[in-house]
């Protein structure tokens, strides 16, 4: 990234589209498709799709702060927790208006 466009950027507010910004600029399109990440309170909290990405986050993690400090600032990421996403459950999942409670088929006559 040019010097001129990361001296911009380090005086614009601190917001999470800065933050993604900045992660997807220090770690690169593939990496950023498998992580979401947090920052809260000076720590990057960073969930990675499995171990093996987790364990490529963690390898890189100087490089990356170096990268974001670049963009971000000093100190406002003293530290990047790595964590493995939590898996989704499978299986059909119900939309968030269909609370249904046990014995009702959803069509306003009980169960036969």
């Amino acid at each position: 990234m040019p010097a001129a466009l990361a001296a911009i950027l380090r005086k614009a507010p601190l917001t999470p589209a800065k933050v993604a910004f900045a992660w997807r600029s220090a770690v690169g399109v593939a990496v950023e498709k498998v992580t979401t990440i947090d920052l809260r309170d000076g720590i990057l909290h960073v969930a990675a799709k499995d171990a093996v990405w987790q364990r490529e986050v963690e390898r890189s993690a100087t490089v990356i702060r170096a990268r974001l400090e670049a963009v971000l600032g000093p100190a406002v990421v003293r530290y990047i927790d790595v964590t493995v996403a939590a898996a989704r459950p499978s299986g059909p999942a119900l939309a968030p208006d269909s609370s249904r409670s046990a014995g009702e088929s959803g069509t306003g006559r009980p169960p036969r």
